[in-house]
Protein backbone atom coordinates (compact mmCIF):
# COMPACT_ATOMS: atom_id res chain seq x y z
CA UNK A 1 0.00 0.00 0.00
CA UNK A 2 1.28 3.14 -0.96
CA UNK A 3 2.30 6.30 1.75
CA UNK A 4 -0.42 8.98 2.39
CA UNK A 5 1.26 12.43 1.08
CA UNK A 6 1.15 15.61 1.78
CA UNK A 7 2.84 19.34 0.71
CA UNK A 8 1.85 22.57 0.94
CA UNK A 9 0.44 23.31 -2.99
CA UNK A 10 -0.10 26.85 -2.42
CA UNK A 11 2.69 29.47 -2.39
CA UNK A 12 5.55 30.37 0.27
CA UNK A 13 3.99 31.57 3.39
CA UNK A 14 3.45 34.12 4.33
CA UNK A 15 0.34 35.07 2.19
CA UNK A 16 -3.44 35.27 2.84
CA UNK A 17 -4.08 31.39 2.48
CA UNK A 18 -2.11 28.64 2.50
CA UNK A 19 -3.43 25.11 0.90
CA UNK A 20 -2.64 22.17 2.41
CA UNK A 21 -2.72 18.92 -0.06
CA UNK A 22 -3.09 15.18 1.45
CA UNK A 23 -3.81 12.20 -0.70
CA UNK A 24 -3.57 8.46 -0.10
CA UNK A 25 -5.24 5.47 1.75
CA UNK A 26 -4.90 7.12 5.02
CA UNK A 27 -6.17 10.52 3.98
CA UNK A 28 -9.36 9.63 5.64
CA UNK A 29 -7.89 9.06 9.15
CA UNK A 30 -5.73 11.90 8.78
CA UNK A 31 -9.06 14.19 8.06
CA UNK A 32 -11.12 12.82 11.10
CA UNK A 33 -8.05 12.99 13.73
CA UNK A 34 -7.06 16.90 12.33
CA UNK A 35 -10.52 17.97 11.41
CA UNK A 36 -12.73 16.24 14.49
CA UNK A 37 -14.38 14.15 12.29
CA UNK A 38 -15.10 13.31 8.83
CA UNK A 39 -15.95 15.83 6.06
CA UNK A 40 -18.74 15.93 3.23
CA UNK A 41 -17.36 15.24 0.03
CA UNK A 42 -17.02 17.87 -2.07
CA UNK A 43 -18.07 20.60 0.20
CA UNK A 44 -16.05 23.05 1.66
CA UNK A 45 -16.83 23.05 5.59
CA UNK A 46 -15.28 25.49 8.26
CA UNK A 47 -12.95 23.53 10.83
CA UNK A 48 -11.57 23.87 13.59
CA UNK A 49 -8.02 21.86 12.92
CA UNK A 50 -6.13 20.54 16.16
CA UNK A 51 -2.63 18.70 16.95
CA UNK A 52 -2.59 14.99 18.30
CA UNK A 53 -3.14 17.15 21.86
CA UNK A 54 -6.36 18.63 21.01
CA UNK A 55 -4.73 21.78 20.67
CA UNK A 56 -5.91 24.19 18.18
CA UNK A 57 -4.21 24.65 15.18
CA UNK A 58 -6.19 27.30 12.96
CA UNK A 59 -9.45 27.43 11.89
CA UNK A 60 -10.06 27.20 8.30
CA UNK A 61 -11.81 25.29 5.41
CA UNK A 62 -11.89 21.57 4.67
CA UNK A 63 -12.10 20.03 1.02
CA UNK A 64 -12.85 16.42 1.19
CA UNK A 65 -12.95 14.09 -2.54
CA UNK A 66 -13.01 10.57 -2.32
CA UNK A 67 -11.07 8.57 -4.79
CA UNK A 68 -10.90 7.65 -7.48
CA UNK A 69 -12.46 10.83 -8.85
CA UNK A 70 -10.03 12.77 -7.97
CA UNK A 71 -6.81 14.82 -9.19
CA UNK A 72 -4.61 11.35 -8.00
CA UNK A 73 -6.97 9.30 -8.23
CA UNK A 74 -6.68 8.23 -4.70
CA UNK A 75 -8.38 9.80 -1.30
CA UNK A 76 -7.43 13.91 -1.20
CA UNK A 77 -8.11 16.57 1.10
CA UNK A 78 -7.39 19.61 1.13
CA UNK A 79 -6.55 22.12 4.13
CA UNK A 80 -7.23 25.44 3.84
CA UNK A 81 -5.41 27.87 6.34
CA UNK A 82 -4.32 30.96 7.14
CA UNK A 83 -0.74 31.55 5.36
CA UNK A 84 1.33 32.62 7.85
CA UNK A 85 4.74 30.60 8.65
CA UNK A 86 4.02 28.97 11.46
CA UNK A 87 0.66 28.15 11.28
CA UNK A 88 1.78 25.94 7.99
CA UNK A 89 4.69 24.84 9.48
CA UNK A 90 3.09 23.25 12.42
CA UNK A 91 0.33 21.58 10.00
CA UNK A 92 3.23 19.86 8.45
CA UNK A 93 4.40 18.93 11.43
CA UNK A 94 1.41 17.51 13.16
CA UNK A 95 0.71 15.48 9.50
CA UNK A 96 3.89 13.68 10.16
CA UNK A 97 3.46 12.24 13.02
CA UNK A 98 0.68 10.04 11.47
CA UNK A 99 2.14 6.30 10.14
CA UNK A 100 3.13 6.03 6.94
CA UNK A 101 2.35 9.65 6.28
CA UNK A 102 5.00 12.02 4.66
CA UNK A 103 6.23 15.09 2.52
CA UNK A 104 5.19 14.53 -1.00
CA UNK A 105 8.33 14.64 -3.35
CA UNK A 106 8.54 17.01 -5.90
CA UNK A 107 5.75 16.32 -9.00
CA UNK A 108 4.46 13.21 -6.55
CA UNK A 109 0.93 14.03 -6.81
CA UNK A 110 0.99 14.05 -10.37
CA UNK A 111 3.37 11.14 -10.45
CA UNK A 112 0.05 9.58 -9.04
CA UNK A 113 -2.45 11.02 -11.28
CA UNK A 114 -0.41 9.43 -14.24
CA UNK A 115 -0.10 6.24 -12.27
CA UNK A 116 -3.89 5.89 -11.55
CA UNK A 117 -4.75 6.73 -15.32
CA UNK A 118 -6.02 10.53 -14.37
CA UNK A 119 -3.84 11.83 -17.10
CA UNK A 120 -1.57 10.57 -19.35
CA UNK A 121 2.04 11.60 -20.51
CA UNK A 122 1.47 14.01 -23.37
CA UNK A 123 -1.06 16.15 -20.35
CA UNK A 124 1.86 15.51 -18.04
CA UNK A 125 4.02 17.06 -19.94
CA UNK A 126 1.85 20.04 -20.90
CA UNK A 127 1.33 20.86 -17.27
CA UNK A 128 4.82 20.73 -16.67
CA UNK A 129 5.17 23.37 -19.56
CA UNK A 130 1.96 25.23 -18.17
CA UNK A 131 4.36 25.50 -14.51
CA UNK A 132 6.78 26.53 -16.09
CA UNK A 133 5.30 29.00 -18.73
CA UNK A 134 6.62 32.99 -18.83
CA UNK A 135 4.73 34.41 -21.64
CA UNK A 136 1.35 34.76 -23.11
CA UNK A 137 2.40 31.91 -25.87
CA UNK A 138 3.80 29.46 -23.82
CA UNK A 139 0.48 29.63 -21.67
CA UNK A 140 -1.83 29.02 -24.70
CA UNK A 141 0.13 26.08 -25.97
CA UNK A 142 0.47 24.64 -22.35
CA UNK A 143 -3.02 24.68 -22.02
CA UNK A 144 -4.06 23.15 -25.38
CA UNK A 145 -1.87 20.04 -25.13
CA UNK A 146 -3.30 20.09 -21.10
CA UNK A 147 -7.08 19.21 -22.33
CA UNK A 148 -6.27 16.08 -23.75
CA UNK A 149 -7.18 16.48 -27.13
CA UNK A 150 -4.20 15.06 -28.54
CA UNK A 151 -4.25 12.16 -26.32
CA UNK A 152 -7.45 11.13 -27.29
CA UNK A 153 -6.62 11.32 -30.62
CA UNK A 154 -3.82 8.99 -30.05
CA UNK A 155 -6.13 6.57 -28.38
CA UNK A 156 -8.65 6.44 -31.17
CA UNK A 157 -5.54 5.77 -33.44
CA UNK A 158 -4.48 2.81 -30.75
CA UNK A 159 -7.73 1.51 -31.18
CA UNK A 160 -7.97 1.78 -34.76
CA UNK A 161 -4.46 0.12 -34.69
CA UNK A 162 -5.85 -2.71 -33.01
CA UNK A 163 -8.70 -3.53 -34.74
CA UNK A 164 -6.38 -3.59 -38.08
CA UNK A 165 -3.87 -6.10 -35.87
CA UNK A 166 -7.02 -8.40 -35.10
CA UNK A 167 -7.68 -8.52 -38.63
CA UNK A 168 -4.41 -9.33 -39.60
CA UNK A 169 -3.77 -11.88 -36.74
CA UNK A 170 -6.96 -13.79 -37.67
CA UNK A 171 -6.61 -14.02 -41.55
CA UNK A 172 -2.88 -15.63 -40.33
CA UNK A 173 -4.73 -17.70 -38.22
CA UNK A 174 -7.92 -18.79 -40.06
CA UNK A 175 -6.97 -17.84 -43.39
CA UNK A 176 -8.36 -20.87 -44.52
CA UNK A 177 -11.74 -20.52 -42.76
CA UNK A 178 -15.02 -19.60 -45.14
CA UNK A 179 -16.05 -17.60 -42.34
CA UNK A 180 -12.60 -15.48 -42.02
CA UNK A 181 -11.81 -13.18 -45.09
CA UNK A 182 -8.98 -11.80 -45.89
CA UNK A 183 -9.00 -8.65 -47.20
CA UNK A 184 -5.47 -7.15 -47.28
CA UNK A 185 -6.39 -4.27 -49.64
CA UNK A 186 -8.93 -2.86 -47.13
CA UNK A 187 -6.32 -2.75 -44.46
CA UNK A 188 -3.74 -0.95 -46.26
CA UNK A 189 -6.45 1.20 -47.01
CA UNK A 190 -6.82 1.74 -43.54
CA UNK A 191 -3.27 1.67 -42.68
CA UNK A 192 -2.83 4.57 -45.18
CA UNK A 193 -5.39 6.69 -43.84
CA UNK A 194 -4.01 6.08 -40.49
CA UNK A 195 -0.62 7.19 -41.58
CA UNK A 196 -2.11 10.17 -42.99
CA UNK A 197 -3.93 11.59 -39.71
CA UNK A 198 -0.51 11.10 -37.91
CA UNK A 199 1.24 13.13 -40.50
CA UNK A 200 -1.72 16.13 -40.00
CA UNK A 201 -0.60 15.92 -36.34
CA UNK A 202 3.32 15.66 -36.49
CA UNK A 203 2.55 19.31 -38.94
CA UNK A 204 2.17 20.69 -35.79
CA UNK A 205 4.94 23.62 -34.25
CA UNK A 206 7.57 22.48 -32.12
CA UNK A 207 7.34 23.37 -28.72
CA UNK A 208 10.65 24.38 -28.18
CA UNK A 209 10.38 27.12 -30.20
CA UNK A 210 7.38 27.80 -28.12
CA UNK A 211 10.03 27.30 -24.45
CA UNK A 212 13.24 28.78 -25.91
CA UNK A 213 11.87 31.08 -28.06
CA UNK A 214 12.20 31.67 -32.13
CA UNK A 215 15.79 32.02 -32.86
CA UNK A 216 16.62 35.28 -34.55
CA UNK A 217 20.21 35.71 -35.44
CA UNK A 218 21.72 39.09 -36.08
CA UNK A 219 24.56 38.92 -38.95
CA UNK A 220 26.75 40.12 -41.23
CA UNK A 221 29.99 42.11 -41.73
CA UNK A 222 32.17 43.31 -38.88
CA UNK A 223 31.05 47.01 -37.71
CA UNK A 224 27.33 46.79 -39.55
CA UNK A 225 25.85 47.70 -36.07
CA UNK A 226 24.45 44.39 -35.02
CA UNK A 227 25.22 44.67 -31.40
CA UNK A 228 24.27 47.93 -31.22
CA UNK A 229 20.82 46.72 -32.92
CA UNK A 230 20.74 43.79 -30.39
CA UNK A 231 21.22 46.33 -27.60
CA UNK A 232 18.10 48.33 -28.73
CA UNK A 233 16.24 45.66 -29.43
CA UNK A 234 15.88 43.79 -26.42
CA UNK A 235 16.36 47.56 -23.91
CA UNK A 236 19.50 46.16 -22.62
CA UNK A 237 23.44 46.33 -22.75
CA UNK A 238 23.94 42.60 -23.56
CA UNK A 239 26.53 42.89 -26.00
CA UNK A 240 29.91 44.81 -26.21
CA UNK A 241 29.76 47.83 -28.81
CA UNK A 242 32.72 48.97 -30.01
CA UNK A 243 34.22 50.71 -33.83
CA UNK A 244 37.17 47.99 -33.16
CA UNK A 245 36.41 45.37 -35.84
CA UNK A 246 36.09 42.02 -34.88
CA UNK A 247 34.51 43.10 -31.21
CA UNK A 248 32.04 40.55 -31.33
CA UNK A 249 33.86 37.07 -31.23
CA UNK A 250 31.53 34.88 -29.81
CA UNK A 251 27.76 34.36 -30.11
CA UNK A 252 25.97 36.28 -27.69
CA UNK A 253 22.54 35.36 -26.91
CA UNK A 254 19.57 37.16 -25.20
CA UNK A 255 16.24 35.92 -24.54
CA UNK A 256 13.52 38.32 -24.48
CA UNK A 257 9.98 38.31 -24.83
CA UNK A 258 7.78 40.76 -26.58
CA UNK A 259 4.45 41.19 -26.54
CA UNK A 260 4.04 37.80 -24.74
CA UNK A 261 5.99 36.12 -27.59
CA UNK A 262 9.55 34.50 -26.79
CA UNK A 263 12.14 35.32 -28.82
CA UNK A 264 15.67 34.45 -28.22
CA UNK A 265 18.50 37.03 -30.14
CA UNK A 266 21.72 35.78 -31.39
CA UNK A 267 24.25 38.58 -32.19
CA UNK A 268 27.54 36.87 -34.14
CA UNK A 269 30.96 37.28 -34.88
CA UNK A 270 31.44 39.83 -38.37
CA UNK A 271 31.76 37.54 -41.49
CA UNK A 272 34.94 38.34 -43.01
CA UNK A 273 37.93 36.37 -44.68
CA UNK A 274 41.41 36.34 -42.15
CA UNK A 275 40.86 37.78 -38.63
CA UNK A 276 43.04 35.71 -35.82
CA UNK A 277 42.26 31.92 -34.72
CA UNK A 278 39.57 33.01 -32.16
CA UNK A 279 38.01 35.31 -34.29
CA UNK A 280 37.87 32.61 -37.41
CA UNK A 281 36.24 30.11 -34.68
CA UNK A 282 33.53 33.25 -33.76
CA UNK A 283 32.78 33.13 -37.80
CA UNK A 284 32.31 29.27 -38.26
CA UNK A 285 30.00 29.72 -35.00
CA UNK A 286 28.25 32.41 -36.69
CA UNK A 287 27.64 30.75 -39.61
CA UNK A 288 26.15 27.86 -37.82
CA UNK A 289 23.86 29.86 -36.21
CA UNK A 290 23.14 31.55 -39.29
CA UNK A 291 21.98 27.84 -41.02
CA UNK A 292 19.88 26.86 -37.91
CA UNK A 293 17.85 30.28 -37.40
CA UNK A 294 14.34 30.94 -37.63
CA UNK A 295 14.71 34.49 -38.68
CA UNK A 296 17.59 36.17 -40.13
CA UNK A 297 18.39 39.79 -40.10
CA UNK A 298 21.08 40.56 -42.11
CA UNK A 299 22.66 43.93 -42.15
CA UNK A 300 25.57 43.27 -44.79
CA UNK A 301 25.67 45.36 -48.19
CA UNK A 302 26.48 42.11 -49.94
CA UNK A 303 23.48 40.01 -50.46
CA UNK A 304 22.63 37.37 -47.74
CA UNK A 305 22.86 34.16 -47.53
CA UNK A 306 20.23 31.32 -48.55
CA UNK A 307 17.38 31.75 -45.82
CA UNK A 308 13.95 31.21 -45.83
CA UNK A 309 13.27 33.96 -43.65
CA UNK A 310 15.19 36.65 -44.12
CA UNK A 311 15.08 40.35 -43.44
CA UNK A 312 17.09 42.65 -45.34
CA UNK A 313 18.25 45.76 -43.10
CA UNK A 314 20.07 48.93 -43.94
CA UNK A 315 21.58 49.53 -40.65
CA UNK A 316 22.67 53.13 -39.12
CA UNK A 317 20.19 55.04 -41.34
CA UNK A 318 20.91 57.87 -39.15
CA UNK A 319 24.16 58.71 -40.17
CA UNK A 320 24.24 57.03 -43.80
CA UNK A 321 24.03 59.32 -46.91
CA UNK A 322 23.23 56.94 -49.86
CA UNK A 323 19.66 55.59 -50.63
CA UNK A 324 17.46 53.00 -49.00
CA UNK A 325 18.13 50.51 -51.67
CA UNK A 326 14.73 48.78 -52.79
CA UNK A 327 13.66 45.10 -50.67
CA UNK A 328 15.76 46.72 -47.76
CA UNK A 329 14.47 48.33 -44.52
CA UNK A 330 16.18 51.03 -42.85
CA UNK A 331 17.11 51.15 -38.89
CA UNK A 332 19.14 52.82 -36.40
CA UNK A 333 20.12 52.07 -33.09
CA UNK A 334 20.03 55.28 -32.16
CA UNK A 335 16.99 56.95 -33.22
CA UNK A 336 14.80 53.53 -33.36
CA UNK A 337 14.17 54.45 -36.86
CA UNK A 338 12.43 50.82 -38.56
CA UNK A 339 12.03 49.41 -35.31
CA UNK A 340 8.27 49.24 -35.10
CA UNK A 341 8.26 47.78 -38.89
CA UNK A 342 11.23 45.10 -37.82
CA UNK A 343 9.35 44.13 -34.58
CA UNK A 344 6.40 43.79 -36.90
CA UNK A 345 8.13 41.58 -39.04
CA UNK A 346 9.41 39.61 -36.26
CA UNK A 347 5.94 39.03 -35.06
CA UNK A 348 4.59 38.34 -38.61
CA UNK A 349 6.95 35.43 -39.14
CA UNK A 350 6.71 34.08 -35.68
CA UNK A 351 3.27 33.42 -36.38
CA UNK A 352 3.70 30.91 -38.64
CA UNK A 353 6.29 29.04 -36.98
CA UNK A 354 4.28 28.80 -33.85
CA UNK A 355 0.75 27.23 -33.18
CA UNK A 356 -2.31 29.04 -33.70
CA UNK A 357 -4.23 30.36 -30.95
CA UNK A 358 -6.08 27.34 -29.01
CA UNK A 359 -3.33 24.75 -31.33
CA UNK A 360 -1.35 22.82 -29.46
CA UNK A 361 2.97 22.03 -30.37
CA UNK A 362 4.76 19.02 -30.40
CA UNK A 363 8.11 17.74 -28.58
CA UNK A 364 11.35 16.59 -30.12
CA UNK A 365 10.46 13.09 -27.79
CA UNK A 366 6.91 12.68 -29.00
CA UNK A 367 7.79 13.65 -32.61
CA UNK A 368 10.32 11.06 -32.33
CA UNK A 369 7.41 8.55 -31.95
CA UNK A 370 4.58 9.72 -33.74
CA UNK A 371 7.26 9.70 -36.85
CA UNK A 372 8.03 5.92 -36.04
CA UNK A 373 4.07 5.46 -35.62
CA UNK A 374 3.56 6.96 -38.88
CA UNK A 375 6.15 5.23 -40.73
CA UNK A 376 5.12 2.09 -39.59
CA UNK A 377 1.48 2.31 -40.60
CA UNK A 378 3.07 3.42 -43.63
CA UNK A 379 4.90 -0.33 -43.91
CA UNK A 380 1.43 -1.43 -43.05
CA UNK A 381 0.21 0.19 -45.97
CA UNK A 382 2.76 -0.86 -48.46
CA UNK A 383 3.19 -4.52 -47.16
CA UNK A 384 1.15 -7.43 -48.76
CA UNK A 385 2.67 -9.98 -46.93
CA UNK A 386 -0.01 -10.45 -43.46
CA UNK A 387 3.31 -10.96 -41.13
CA UNK A 388 4.87 -8.20 -41.97
CA UNK A 389 1.73 -6.40 -41.86
CA UNK A 390 1.38 -7.64 -38.49
CA UNK A 391 5.02 -6.90 -37.26
CA UNK A 392 4.43 -2.81 -38.90
CA UNK A 393 1.17 -2.55 -36.51
CA UNK A 394 2.83 -3.74 -33.54
CA UNK A 395 5.45 -1.15 -33.92
CA UNK A 396 3.05 1.25 -34.61
CA UNK A 397 1.20 0.65 -31.30
CA UNK A 398 4.35 0.65 -29.30
CA UNK A 399 5.20 4.06 -30.37
CA UNK A 400 1.74 5.27 -29.47
CA UNK A 401 1.65 3.93 -26.52
CA UNK A 402 5.32 5.17 -25.54
CA UNK A 403 3.51 8.59 -26.44
CA UNK A 404 1.32 8.38 -24.06
CA UNK A 405 3.10 6.53 -21.62
CA UNK A 406 1.52 3.25 -21.85
CA UNK A 407 5.00 1.31 -21.45
CA UNK A 408 7.77 1.64 -19.32
CA UNK A 409 9.42 4.92 -18.81
CA UNK A 410 10.39 4.96 -15.58
CA UNK A 411 13.72 7.25 -15.90
CA UNK A 412 11.81 9.46 -18.43
CA UNK A 413 8.97 9.96 -15.76
CA UNK A 414 12.33 10.37 -12.78
CA UNK A 415 13.42 13.38 -15.02
CA UNK A 416 10.08 14.94 -15.92
CA UNK A 417 8.07 15.08 -12.48
CA UNK A 418 11.54 15.49 -10.61
CA UNK A 419 10.79 19.49 -12.11
CA UNK A 420 7.22 20.23 -10.38
CA UNK A 421 6.73 21.74 -7.24
CA UNK A 422 6.26 20.06 -3.80
CA UNK A 423 2.66 20.71 -4.08
CA UNK A 424 2.04 19.23 -7.79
Amino acid sequence: MPDTIFALSSGAPPAGIAVVRISGPSAATVVRAVAGGPAVPRRATLRTFRDAQGATIDRGLLLWFPGPSTATGEDLAELHLHGGRAVVARMLVVLSGFPDCRIAAPGEFTRRAFANGRLDLLEAEALGDLLSAETEQQRRTALAMADGTLGRQVDDWRRAILRLAAQVEASLDFGDEDDVASDTATIAQQAAALADAIATALAAPAVERVRDGIAVVLAGPPNAGKSSLLNRITGRDAAIVSPAAGTTRDVVEVPVAIDGTAFLFSDTAGLRDGGDMVERIGIDRARGRIADADLLLWLGDDPPPPHPRTLWLFPRADIRTDPVPDGRLAVSSATGRGLPALIAWLHEEAAGLLPAPAGHAISRRQRAELTEAQGAMRDAANLHDAVLQAEALRRARLALDRLTGRSGFEELLDSLFGQFCLGK
